[in-house]
């Protein structure tokens, strides 16, 4: 079971944030929260009480969220944001890439200059622009809206039972008030 994640929804159902198994049974234990999902045929076992092991849980008090926050750009965001692939080749990326390099004017460090890319493509483009290293981008980089809704509506997927919680909503935006665990 370790390594495990648990789906964290508020008391309106919307996803929070994710936690481990551990902390999730800590939380049910504790009656701060409810087993909305679990896996069945696993359990997590005290001398006393066994638990069906939590897949998504519910907390009972509801927690506001900010609707405006900005998510600050880091190398782990726009990875998680491009679900690691190359913007360049669609391969397994590892860095990240300004699309406008920095030493140029507009190179500035936002998420609509940043893109995920393989060490092939970071070092074949160097620092040059896309059209000067003629290496056209596959993606359209974009700043995440809420509060990492979408980071985590697209890489944190862990497990089949979370998609009704994760799925978008009509103007096919995700769900807004998601937070990512750091």
């Amino acid at each position: 079971m370790n390594g495990d994640r648990v789906l964290v929804l508020n008391a309106s159902y919307e996803p929070l944030n994710t936690v481990g198994w551990r902390r999730a049974v800590v939380l049910i234990v504790d009656g701060t929260a409810e087993i909305i999902t679990a896996d069945k045929d696993r359990y997590v076992r005290s001398p006393s009480v066994a638990i069906a092991h939590p897949l998504v849980i519910r907390l009972f008090s509801f927690i506001k969220i900010p609707r405006n926050a900005r998510i600050p750009v880091s190398r782990r965001g726009v990875l998680l944001r491009d679900g690691h692939r190359c913007g360049y080749c669609g391969r397994r990326a590892d860095t990240i890439d300004h699309i406008t390099p920095r030493s140029r004017p507009g190179g500035v460090h936002t998420w609509h200059n940043l893109v995920a890319a393989c060490l092939n493509c970071n070092t074949h483009k160097a620092n040059r622009t896309p059209g000067e290293a003629n290496m056209p981008l596959r993606v359209r980089p974009y700043e995440p809206r809420g509060f990492g809704a979408t980071l985590l509506a697209s890489a944190l997927r862990a497990h089949e039972s979370w998609e009704p919680w994760l799925s978008t909503v009509d103007n096919g935006q995700p769900r807004r008030g998601v937070r990512l665990e750091t």
